[in-house]
């Protein structure tokens, strides 16, 4: 039985998949929930619990993080945020604010309201690890895709401010800086693209289980490139 329970946001994608596989292969409770209902009559799959909810709204994530830490025998001890959005409306004259502000509420929301919902469950539990991702293009944006890019750099901003807050309570903060992840959709929307560049979900995974587990302990406040080789 698992001795310790992560929570995974957007987990039912094409990195969360490979990152919820990636926790289970390493004897962690893994929560995942997602917008859509869980699919099946059963919502838990051996060490997978899975729910449905809305991350942008602060009463279901609550509801969330209490599942994920409500097994006293698998406390609480991570948090990845995968859940994020992009799109690119050209340059920032041609950008409408509320492409901003979208792109805000896909990237960011989610990842402080589960963030801070779960850091007092951490904090009880003696400490634990927050994981978040952002992209390459908050380091290094590019043409048409401000919105996006600004968004990304948020979320990095944040991560780093919950490492300083939060280093004396024993709760860590990383971030992973993924490049285009190779999944079936970005190949969809870029068929003409070298794939082979691409960083896929199962080079990540690896990256983020070691980020939100005890043998990362000396490491917060860290931005890690995963750009593959792109």
């Amino acid at each position: 039985m698992a001795d310790r329970s992560v929570l995974v946001t957007g987990g039912t994608g094409g990195l969360g998949g490979a990152v919820t596989d990636a926790f289970v292969e390493a004897g962690w409770r893994v929560v995942v929930p997602s917008r859509e209902a869980a699919p099946g009559p059963d919502p838990a799959a051996g060490d997978v619990v899975r729910l449905t909810a809305d991350l942008t709204d602060p009463v279901e994530v609550r509801h969330a993080v209490e599942v994920a830490a409500g097994d006293a025998a698998a406390p609480l001890r991570a948090v990845v945020n995968l859940v994020g959005g992009y799109a690119a409306r050209g340059r920032v004259h041609e950008t409408p604010v509320a492409e901003l502000e979208r792109m805000l509420t896909l990237n960011l929301r989610p990842t402080w309201l589960v963030t801070a919902a779960a850091l007092p469950h951490l904090v009880a539990a003696g400490g634990g690890a927050v994981v978040c991702v952002s992209s390459r293009a908050a380091v290094a944006p590019f043409r048409g895709a401000a919105a996006y890019a600004t968004a990304k750099a948020a979320v990095l901003a944040f991560a780093n401010a919950v490492a300083v807050e939060y280093r004396p309570d024993g709760v860590r903060c990383n971030t992973v800086l993924p490049s285009v992840i190779d999944t079936p959709a970005n190949r969809a929307a870029q068929p003409d693209a070298d794939h082979s560049r691409w960083v896929t979900p199962a080079e990540i995974a690896p990256v983020v289980r070691f980020l939100a587990s005890p043998e990362s302990a000396p490491t917060s406040g860290a931005s890690v490139p995963v750009y593959g080789r792109a």
